[in-house]
This record gives C-alpha cells, structure tokens and sequence, in this order.
C-alpha cells in the first residue's frame, strides 16, 4: 500500500464560539498547508473525503463536504461526505487511502469536522444518541453514556474490571492533555477527584465521560511519487482494516466486547504485517472510560482481566510499554466527532515525526502507529497502521 500522509493540520478542539464549520475547516487546512515541507499546490488536489456526524447546528446536510470546499477556495474539487457516527474521520481517512491505493487518484485530502457547542444539552445528547439504535434503545431513554454504563457494570459485575480501573484512564488521559495546546480539557485530575465525582450513569462519573468539542483536522494523503516531491519525512499508511457489528446492544451475543475493533484490528494487523507487540504508540478511541479499557483487549495490548492492573503498572502510561492517547485522548483532547478520527491521525503523524510541541508527550524513537476510530456503541470501527518507514 505505497500511500503516505504529507502534511497534517487541526484546530484546537474545544469551544469556538465565534466559528463556523467553514471557518473550523478553513483553519485546519491553513495548518495542513503550512506542515507540507515542501509547499502543497492546490491544482494537485483530486478529491476530498470530509467526515462528520452532522455539525449539531444541522446548517448544511445536503452537500455538506462541497460546501466546505467552496469555503476554502476549492469548488471544482469532488468531495464526499462520510458519516459513521463517531468513526466518520476515521473512515475518511480510510476511504482517502483506498482512493489513492487504487489508483484512480494521486493527491486526496481526508478531513473532519464539527461544531457541537452551541447547541443545548438536550440537542447535543439527541445528535450523539442518533448513532445507537434509535429503536429500541433511543426511543425507550437510554443515553450515550448509559450504554457504556451497561458495558462498564456487566464488565464490573463479573470482576473484570475495577470502578478504580476506568478512573485511572481518565487520570492518565487528562495528565497528557495538560501539555496538549490543542487539547479541550488541559487540567490535571486525581484518583479520588475521579471516584468521587457525580454520577452520570452508573458505575460512570462526569470524569469518566469525554466532552462534546468543536473542531476540524485534516490530512493530506498521496502516492509514493508526490511523497517524494512532497515531503522531507513522509509517514507511511502502513495497513488499514474496518469492520461492523450489530447496532443494538440487545443484539450481541457479549455486552462486555467491542466485537468491531477487534475485527478491524485484525485487518489492519494482516494488511501491514505487523502484530500489536510491533506499536511504539496508538490513540484509541475512549468516549467513556471503559472503551480504553476495552480497547485493549480488543487491540490486542493485552487481554481484558489484565487491562487494570497493567494500566496501574504504567504499560500505557507516556513512557511505558505501549502509550496510549498521548494527545489526552477523546476523554480530554475533545471529541469533536467528525474531527476525532482524522485528529488522531494527525497526532500520531507528529509523534512518527518526532516534531509533537511538547517534549514531555513525545515518545521516542516512534516507528509504528496505530489508530482506532469507533462510531457509536461500536457497530462501526476503523483501525489504521502508520509507519516511519516506507514498507520495503
């Protein structure tokens, strides 16, 4: 798969009031523009896959990703809306690389956006609900976060998990986000300010919940030629795998899995040839503490009875075996949902590069990335590989 990423840019995520999704996107791409080492000329551009749930305000549905790109001085450029819940950058990402991959284009630019901030609380969770079953599930008042308080107390009743375990992922999500500019949530927390916090959905607190963030990241994603001409330290896309499971929670046969980004890991493991012992770093995608938890098992860190106390042990610490969300992660970073996918590219393209602003959220020596996009309580799931090295 000779694709790279040559330049990558993003807003902070947090609150913009005084912007538009146009204005977040034009930024973002402003920041992509001046990453490319070499200069990017915008004639090169052949297509744009731009991921969002639906931007909460709901401006612009219809013909949402040509909108934004009449809005950065780009009208003739075909470009396409992907939705996937909370994996729509993700899977842009995705559908940029299979685009180049093919053949059929050279230079794709892959985005997210979203602007959730300046709606109300009740519209906000209605946009975020959308992505479970609306069936069953919405329609008879189950929340976001009480879907993950289901998974986190089946998992809790069965002695898998500990209430301290989820804590300890939001203390170390909130420590890597203090020395993250672009992070929403820059503030340090402690255990006992965790635990002690209000319930949100039982065995869930506020602290273990991420933030609905405003926001937009981009990557610009080409052929192995213009990587050359491009770029001094292109990053490779090293595999990419995706994958579904049943929208409903009644549906699957084990509440206490994320079946999807297990299967898609798998994928991304095959296609770049490496196994989860290879990853130097990944950011994954926690919206409730429990995912991270979850997550890795499903990506093969290690298996879920251990997730606890090896997350105590520092393993996924800055500095440990595997670091996991050095950015601060959806539960601090910001969870601008179209954004979240395509951001976390961009912080692992940063950490392959060596070049993260913060010395103290660099891991050193980083060669092989992964990131791990999931749409709503799991029935979509993107996993992408990134490289140092251009695969031989």
């Amino acid at each position: 798969m000779d694709v790279a990423i040559v330049g990558v840019g993003q807003t902070p995520f947090g609150d913009h009031p005084g912007l538009g999704v146009k204005e977040l996107f034009v930024r973002a791409l402003a920041g992509l523009e001046g990453d490319v080492d070499r200069g990017w000329d915008r004639d090169l551009l052949d297509a744009a896959y731009v991921g969002s749930l639906s931007c909460g305000q709901g401006l612009q549905l219809g013909n949402f990703a040509p909108a934004l790109l009449d809005a950065a001085g780009l009208p003739g450029v075909p470009a396409l809306h992907v939705e996937n819940a909370c994996a729509s950058g993700g899977f842009a990402v995705q559908q940029a690389v299979l685009a180049v991959a093919s053949g059929q284009y050279r230079c794709v630019l892959a985005a997210g956006v979203e602007k959730m901030r300046d709606v109300s609380a009740d519209r906000g969770r209605y946009w975020l609900g959308v992505s479970g079953d609306t069936e069953y599930e919405r329609l008879a008042g189950l929340t976001f976060a009480g879907v993950f308080g289901l998974l986190a107390t089946a998992l809790c009743a069965d002695g898998v998990i500990r209430r301290e375990d989820l804590a300890r992922v939001a203390v170390k999500n909130h420590a890597n986000a203090v020395d993250n500019p672009d992070a929403h949530l820059r503030r340090a927390l402690t255990l006992e300010q965790v635990l002690s916090a209000p319930q949100v959905a039982s065995p869930l607190g506020a602290f273990d919940c991420c933030p609905t963030s405003d926001g937009a990241a981009c990557a610009l994603v080409v052929d192995a030629d213009l990587a050359a001409r491009l770029s001094d330290r292109p990053v490779w896309v090293a595999g990419i795998g995706a994958a579904g499971d049943r929208l409903a929670l009644h549906a699957r046969p084990d509440l206490g899995r994320l079946a999807a980004a297990g299967r898609a890991a798998d994928a991304a493991y095959r296609s770049a040839r490496v196994a989860p012992d290879d990853l130097d770093v990944a950011e994954v995608h926690d919206c409730f503490t429990v995912a991270e938890l979850v997550a890795y098992a499903e990506l093969g860190l290690c298996p879920l009875p251990e997730a606890g106390a090896r997350l105590g042990a520092g393993e996924f610490d800055l500095g440990g075996r595997v670091p996991v969300n050095p950015s601060g992660g959806l539960k601090a970073k910001g969870h601008p949902i179209g954004a979240t996918g395509v951001g976390q590219v961009v912080e692992l393209v940063h950490q392959l590069r060596g070049d993260v602003r913060s010395e103290r959220r660099q891991v050193p020596g980083a060669a092989t990335a992964l990131a791990y996009n999931m749409g709503g309580s799991g029935a979509s799931a993107a996993v992408t590989v990134l490289s140092r090295e251009r695969a031989a």
